[in-house]
C-alpha cells in the first residue's frame, strides 16, 4: 500500500518536453499544472519528495482539512509548491524563506496563482528564530495553519526553528509537517518538539522514510 501510494503522489510530477532556458519541473495537484523554477545550486530552490507528499495529504483531504478562507503560513518554503497548492485550495497563504530564495519564490508563487486563487498569496522574509515578533507581532498574527516540509535537516538553526513554531503558533493553530528522517539530529528535535507540542502521525511512508505529522499546542488536539 506505501509503495502504491508513493508512486501515485511521484506521479504528479511532469517533466517538460524540451529544454527550457530555466530550469523547471510541473505537477498536477488541485486540478491545475504547476511549473515550478529551480535552482539546483541552492537547497531551498529544488523541489524535495516531502512537498509533494504534503501536496498529496492536503489535496486528498481537502473535506476534513479544509483550507478555505483559512490563514496558512508555511516556513521554509523553498519554491513555494506546497503555498501554490494550498492557495488553489482556496487559503490566505503566507509563504516565507530566507532572503536569498525570495526571487525564486515570488516569481513561482505568482505564476502559478495569478487569477486562479481565491486569495492571491503573499510571499515574505522570515529568517528563523530573528525578528518574530516585528514582523509576524502575536497580537495581529493568526494563523489556522502551520505547513512545513523538510525544514529539520542537519542545520545548526534547529532551536531558532522551534523558537519560531512557538511563536507563530496559537492554541487552535494546526501544524502539517512532512518530516524524513535521516540522522539523530532529526530525533532529537521530535523530542524536543513534544515538549511544547502534541504530535500525532496521519500519514507514513516507510519507503521514502518520510512521516506527516499533525501538531498542536500540548493539551488542544483533542479540543
Amino acid at each position: 500500500e506505501d509503495e502504491e501510494i508513493v508512486a501515485e503522489i511521484m506521479g504528479r510530477r511532469f517533466f517538460p518536453d524540451v529544454i527550457a532556458y530555466k530550469a523547471w519541473e510541473g505537477f498536477h495537484f488541485a486540478g491545475h499544472e504547476i511549473r515550478i523554477t529551480e535552482a539546483t545550486d541552492c537547497y531551498g530552490a529544488v523541489v524535495w519528495p516531502l512537498a509533494l507528499v504534503l501536496c498529496y495529504f492536503l489535496e486528498t483531504n481537502s473535506k476534513q482539512c479544509n483550507l478555505v478562507d483559512k490563514n496558512v503560513i508555511e516556513i521554509g518554503a523553498g519554491t513555494g509548491l506546497v503555498s501554490i497548492v494550498a492557495s488553489l485550495l482556496g487559503a490566505f497563504v503566507t509563504a516565507t524563506d530566507l532572503p536569498e530564495l525570495l526571487g525564486n519564490l515570488q516569481h513561482n508563487v505568482l505564476q502559478n496563482t495569478k487569477q486562479k486563487c481565491k486569495h492571491q498569496p503573499c510571499v515574505k522574509e522570515l529568517s528563523w528564530g530573528i525578528d518574530l515578533e516585528k514582523n509576524f507581532p502575536r497580537s495581529s498574527c493568526h494563523f489556522d495553519y502551520i505547513m512545513a516540509a523538510d525544514v529539520v535537516y542537519h542545520h545548526p538553526f534547529l532551536d531558532e526553528l522551534l523558537l519560531t513554531f512557538d511563536h507563530l503558533c496559537k492554541d487552535d493553530t494546526v501544524i502539517l509537517w512532512a518530516m524524513k528522517f535521516r540522522l539523530e539530529n532529526e530525533n532529537q528535535f521530535v523530542n524536543r518538539f513534544q515538549t511544547l507540542f502534541d504530535l500525532e502521525m496521519i500519514s507514513n511512508f516507510p519507503s521514502l522514510n518520510i512521516a506527516l505529522y499533525k501538531a498542536m499546542r500540548k493539551g488542544r488536539m483533542k479540543a
